[in-house]
């Protein structure tokens, strides 16, 4: 009877211990998924920080055409929704320096953003891809590739985000 109930208890303890412990790593890994940038000057910027706002999270790069050419879409889309609650955040992985060349060159009014991060790690494998967040900052929306973004379908879906 010894033999089948130290076996037992040793399972429980033991299956106890893991339980604890895969609660601590899910925490840890939530920590660690949440994505920081760094705006122009270099301070950190989470998505957090927006909590309470719909967030459009545009990742592109200057080498990249669609993504150059649908910025004017974009802006006029970011003026068309001023007064729904929204950010635009425009982020690339490429450097603080060639980002703020671009953003002076193009005069392009957005929250322009260095990804800390690869774009791999946050999920982006094709660019431009957009992330598009709730007030309570869950992921609602990903749209991969160029979009025509202040079309009426767009505008339509954006404001509609719940």
């Amino acid at each position: 009877m010894k033999m089948i109930i130290l076996p037992f208890f040793l399972f429980i303890i033991c299956a106890c211990s893991l339980t604890d412990s895969s609660k601590k790593d899910a925490n840890e890994k939530l920590k660690s998924k949440t994505i920081v940038f760094s705006d122009l000057k270099g301070n950190d910027v989470a998505l957090t920080d927006f909590k309470g706002k719909k967030v459009l999270v545009n990742y592109w790069a200057t080498w990249c055409r669609p993504c150059v050419n649908e910025m004017p879409d974009l802006l006029k889309a970011q003026k068309i929704l001023a007064k729904e609650n929204y950010v635009f955040l425009l982020v690339s992985d490429e450097s603080i320096d060639k980002i703020t060349k671009f953003k002076t060159f193009r005069k392009y009014n957005f929250k322009f953003l260095k990804a800390k991060k690869t774009m791999a790690s946050i999920g982006v494998y094709a660019l431009p891809t957009t992330f598009i967040y709730n007030e309570k900052g869950k992921k609602v929306e990903e749209i991969i590739g160029a979009t025509i973004w202040n079309s009426l379908e767009m505008i339509t879906l954006l404001k509609n985000i719940k």
